[in-house]
């Protein structure tokens, strides 16, 4: 294996210990979701972190859910991150379930109770809350704390049968309720719970918190380093005591920051509210930050990937900017994405020298960046439709698309000048007639004369009507998640639909989730809406971050 430079420091952390053979030089890691949402692009980063650390040292990721709360989690969110690990192009080396080890967890619940070191509590949950303290102040032992083992081992045994009902007994770890870490002061370790469970059923009616599940799992996996977000470094030494109390094997816990990501919510709570609210259509939504949302907007796994690179792994938390996130989807984009013509605002144009009733093919490149991808046919003909913003009747001064007794470069095609503006009664324009120069096919002029401007354009007789969709931010501020109510800051205006676009026949035959750029207007992804009669596009990104642009520009102003 060759030693990279400006290795991070979990890297340097285990190196050090393959250095020393701690663990026999295994690596053995594990992304371990709870499946109670659709997993995020927070999630991605701990993804390409404990698959990228496995596969770097050949070692095994486990997929592992952590499953021990059946009242929010569901089977179909455990198929939807299995896809997003698959999408962004990972394979789990053994795929585990938290519950799977119930029985093993309540077996060394029981070890636990037997050494004096757990008991049963029957003060609720708003009592344990009031009794436990403050960072200043000591929590205050519970009355039941002690309690005889055998008295423990019953009542612990009875609670497992059913006897009990929800929230009128725990079992609770005996640490220390003056210890500094409040994780340590006799924290619960098993809750009642009669709810069926999406893997177990009705099997249990007890369920382990997430903290004593977490080491267990670590430990019966046979996990070297286990890796997690930073704000799990403050029960790290929770999962060191009860891995040590009850003697089992001991990974390691190492704790790295989280992606923080402006206009972004990175919490599966609030992003179930936006769903339970109506306030988007789904997960999968391509507004969310979800995987299964960003997929159906048109991201590329790679450009994720290649975003978490560029994010890295340190301890210290930050922001990072989503135009940087954008900008490498372009670059991806860019390489990949098949170019065609699509019209979003049509304005029709009539050619007046063009001949009626004929139609030519004219050659057009797929992708300049690919010499590979060959080239197409369009169709070309008398009446065609371009943007609605590439025309002016009284244009300012740096206004070089279409104007009247200007000429214009169509893309693949013809020069042409507009020399009439057709209006409704309302004064609206309709129409231009136009006429063309039949010596410059393929967009250059044989007498070497220049137009300023090259615009897009469909035939209008071929053209196909579609639905495009265009996002922008969710959130109407950098940093929605320091705001009171995250709702108050919604972006009302985040999806803009568009109906009876024109676009070029050829995109009828574009497969669902595939990447194209519109010329001149984006990057573009046919959407799982799409009917046989009427596709639907999404915009992934515009070709240039103009927004970020305008609101540099406004701070100027402001400033």
């Amino acid at each position: 294996m060759n030693v990279k430079k400006h290795r991070h420091f979990i890297q340097r952390i285990i190196d050090e210990d393959n250095a020393t053979g701690k663990f026999d030089n295994r690596v053995h890691t594990r992304f371990p979701p709870e499946p109670n949402g659709h997993l995020h692009i927070g999630h991605a980063k701990a993804i390409c972190l404990d698959f990228g650390i496995a596969h770097e040292y050949d070692g095994k990721c486990n997929l592992r859910f952590d499953d021990t709360n059946p009242i929010a989690e569901e089977e179909e969110f455990v198929d939807a991150i299995k896809e997003d690990v698959h999408w962004l192009g990972f394979e789990w080396d053994n795929l585990c379930f938290a519950s799977d080890y119930f029985l093993q967890m309540y077996d060394l619940a029981v070890q636990l109770i037997k050494q004096g070191d757990a008991f049963i509590c029957d003060l609720t949950a708003d009592e344990i809350r009031k009794t436990r303290g403050t960072l200043t102040e000591h929590g205050k032992e519970s009355s039941y704390r002690e309690r005889t083992i055998e008295e423990n081992l019953d009542l612990f045994k009875r609670m497992r049968s059913g006897e009990f009902p929800n929230g009128s007994r725990t079992l609770r770890a005996k640490i220390d309720m003056a210890h500094p870490n409040l994780n340590m002061r006799d924290p619960v370790i098993y809750r009642i719970l009669h709810a069926t469970h999406h893997n177990t059923g009705d099997n249990w009616c007890v369920y382990p918190m997430y903290d004593w599940a977490h080491g267990l799992e670590d430990s019966i996996e046979g996990v070297t380093h286990s890796l997690c977000s930073i704000e799990f470094e403050d029960h790290r030494l929770l999962y060191d005591w009860y891995l040590d109390k009850l003697g089992v094997y001991h990974p390691q816990q190492i704790e790295f920051a989280r992606l923080n990501l402006s206009y972004t919510i990175m919490s599966k709570r609030k992003l179930k509210q936006l769903v339970d609210g109506g306030h988007v259509s789904d997960w999968d939504d391509p507004r969310m930050p979800t995987l299964s949302g960003m997929r159906r907007r048109g991201f590329t796994p790679q450009s994720i990937r290649d975003f978490m690179d560029e994010v890295g792994i340190a301890k210290r938390e930050n922001v990072m900017e989503i135009e940087k996130l954008e900008a490498i989807l372009r670059d991806d984009l860019n390489k990949r994405a098949q170019r065609r013509m699509a019209v979003l605002n049509p304005l029709k144009v009539i050619i007046n020298n063009y001949p009626e009733n004929e139609s030519e093919e004219l050659e057009a490149i797929n992708n300049p960046e690919d010499d590979s991808a060959g080239s197409r046919k369009v169709p070309f003909g008398r009446e065609l439709y371009i943007e609605s913003d590439d025309f002016m009747e009284d244009p300012p001064k740096k206004f070089f698309r279409m104007a009247p007794g200007r000429e214009v470069r169509l893309r693949y095609a013809y020069f042409i000048t507009c020399n009439k503006v057709i209006k409704d009664d309302q004064g609206n324009i309709i129409e231009l007639h136009c006429t063309y120069d039949p010596e410059t096919k393929g967009g250059s002029a044989p007498d070497g004369r220049k137009v300023k401007a090259t615009i897009h354009w469909v035939f209008a007789k071929d053209a196909l009507d579609t639905e495009v969709r265009l996002y922008d931010r969710l959130f109407s501020v950098p940093d929605p998640a320091a705001v009171d109510n995250f709702l108050d800051v919604f972006n009302p205006n985040s999806l803009t639909v568009i109906s009876h676009c024109k676009i070029e026949p050829s995109l009828l035959e574009a497969e669902i989730g595939e990447q194209i750029q519109f010329e001149r207007l984006g990057y573009f992804c046919k959407d799982t809406d799409s009917t046989t009669e009427t596709p639907v596009f999404n915009r992934t990104v515009p070709l240039r971050n103009t927004r970020a642009k305008l609101e540099k520009q406004q701070h100027g102003q402001k400033n």
